[in-house]
């Protein structure tokens, strides 16, 4: 958890091997010059010109043996030097793989119950209405009642977006992923044995609010708890467990489609794995940076904090008791979290959010998760089906089929964002991602007004956009989410960025029949396609690139 601090040293220079013309250790020379201030760091060239306007040239600079580090250098009681804390430019956090696949998993089960909803309904509608197969006497359902099973959950996640803006900061990552996990089998059990309409309507909407806390708790507590060199690639395997929900969905509903009653199996099967969910959740630590921050606004006694944290760090990364370096992080984490807020009370006012710092962070996590939902996916996907049929792809015949198909190719490249989001970097993966959506709704638009006759196209153009979009939008919005915001204001900001993806994600859904039969498809297309060039706009000139730093260093160097 390396984090930049103010009352540091600024300027470090260590020489891994000794010159023949200079007297020190074998080993090492160690130069530190210290400054106190209660401001946070600027960069090394504004300290060195400050503090060392006739500092030697040292002819050591050139060597092929030297190395040049800025940054907290520790010594211990032994005289040998500990590692740098504070800037993940030059100091890499050591770990196991094996020590963070549980902080990951049980988040992640969250994200994955969220794409089987998705998954499941659309066969779990299908066997509702059935006349033999639902098993039931209120199996003829209006189209109002059918929208409202549908997007049931959709209302519960805006609802549960909602109430868990005031109180996010209060419940913690770690209690509220454990209260979407009871509503997740809550909702998922009273749906699977409702006797009534009404009260599926309910387990949908218990389901939703699970949901709605899930998407906010779980990339909060990934990005917080994990090493910040593989950040970028667990929050955007969250998005593959997503994916692999929906898949998940997909496979069990075509299993249960021909059973009587099988829509109850397929809202049901959600509860086990939303079990393993609240239980894994339950065994985890709290989040040390939430626990630090509870400290620094004053709702607790400092050393008691202090303490939790340090414990919950050495858990989160399986290091024994008494660990040093964990002890080092936790430390340098709450120096940089006192000195952001030294000016600042202790705990920030309820619209904050919308104020400096703050609004910045949400005008770059919103603006995605809004962008990522009006470029059109639930419009592109409808069309999924015809545009195979006319390719003449024999599986378009059966939905179930079509859709495992698409699903698999997204699962493909988010994989492949997934492997390269902290070797290329954000904003790479954005342009490139963003520029293919535009360029393939383009060609959507194309094939439906003047080149039916080269099905190819369409199909080429379907796969480009669901390819584009898995490795941009798709992992990218929500990995940049839970990362803009300042610690301060995190639970808050990113509440609200839930509320902006359901709201907008609703309103593309309530707005696409309309706007089909006004404009047509091809007219569709190329509206989507111009919000896609004007949301590669947004990103050429908002979005900044967070590869490589550390949470505190975003806030430091990208928002104030």
């Amino acid at each position: 958890m390396a984090c930049s601090a103010s009352t540091q040293p600024l300027f470090i220079l260590k020489l891994l091997h000794s010159h023949p013309t200079h007297r020190t250790k074998p080993s090492q020379a160690f130069i530190c010059y210290t400054q106190r201030s209660t401001r946070p760091c600027l960069s090394y060239d504004s300290h060195f010109k400050a503090n060392f306007p006739t500092f030697p040239k040292l002819p050591l600079l050139s060597g092929r043996l030297s190395r040049f580090n800025v940054g907290v250098q520790k010594m211990d009681a032994s005289g040998e030097e500990g590692e740098s804390l504070v800037s993940d430019a030059t100091y890499q956090e050591k770990f196991t793989w094996s020590s963070v696949i549980l902080p990951f998993l049980f988040p992640a089960l969250g994200g994955l119950l969220f794409g089987y909803d998705i998954g499941a309904t659309s066969g779990a509608t299908i066997s509702l209405q059935s006349p033999e197969l639902s098993g039931t006497t209120w199996f003829s359902l209006s189209a109002i009642q059918l929208g409202l099973v549908v997007s049931g959950s959709l209302y519960g996640a805006l609802l549960g977006s909602l109430l868990v803006y005031p109180i996010a900061d209060f419940l913690g990552r770690r209690r509220e992923l454990i209260t979407a996990a009871v509503l997740y089998v809550l909702g998922g059990l009273t749906t699977a044995y409702a006797p009534a309409l009404g009260v599926l309507l309910v387990g949908r909407l218990l389901y939703g609010l699970g949901i709605g806390l899930a998407m906010h708790g779980a990339p909060l507590y990934i990005a917080e708890t994990c090493p910040s060199q593989i950040r970028g690639t667990l929050v955007s395997l969250k998005e593959l467990f997503i994916v692999l929900g929906i898949l998940l969905g997909y496979f069990i509903g075509s299993f249960q489609i021909d059973v009587v009653g099988g829509w109850r199996y397929m809202f049901g099967a959600s509860a086990p794995i939303a079990l393993i969910m609240g239980l894994g959740m339950w065994s985890l630590p709290p989040s040390p940076r939430w626990l630090l921050l509870r400290a620094v606004q004053g709702k607790g006694l400092l050393q008691d904090y202090k303490e939790k944290a340090f414990l919950a760090l050495s858990k989160l990364r399986g290091r024994p008791p008494g660990d040093k370096l964990s002890e080092r992080q936790i430390e340098d984490t709450l120096v940089s979290l006192k000195s952001a807020y030294a000016d600042q009370e202790s705990e920030g006012s309820f619209l904050e959010v919308f104020q400096g710092s703050s609004l910045k962070a949400f005008l770059i996590g919103g603006g995605l998760v809004f962008f990522q939902q009006i470029t059109g996916q639930p419009s592109v996907l409808y069309y999924a089906g015809p545009i195979l049929q006319t390719a003449g792809f024999s599986a378009a015949s059966d939905a179930t089929r079509v859709s495992v198909v698409i699903g698999v190719f997204k699962l493909l490249m988010t994989w492949v964002a997934v492997l390269k989001v902290d070797d290329l970097g954000r904003r790479p993966l954005l342009i490139g991602g963003v520029s293919g959506l535009a360029l393939s709704l383009f060609m959507l638009s194309a094939y439906y007004k003047f080149l039916g006759g080269f099905p190819i196209v369409a199909v080429a153009s379907l796969l480009l956009y669901v390819g584009c979009y898995q490795i941009s939008f798709g992992p990218i919005s929500w990995l940049m989410v839970s990362e803009v915001f300042p610690l301060r204001t995190r639970g808050r900001g990113i509440s609200l960025a839930v509320l902006t993806n359901f709201g907008s994600n609703a309103i593309v859904t309530f707005a696409f029949s309309p706007l089909k039969e006004l404009l047509g498809a091809e007219n569709l297309f190329l509206l989507f396609g111009a919000i896609a060039l004007l949301s590669l706009l947004f990103v050429l000139l908002v979005v900044p690139e967070t590869k490589g730093l550390s949470l505190e260093e975003i806030e430091s160097k990208i928002l104030k």
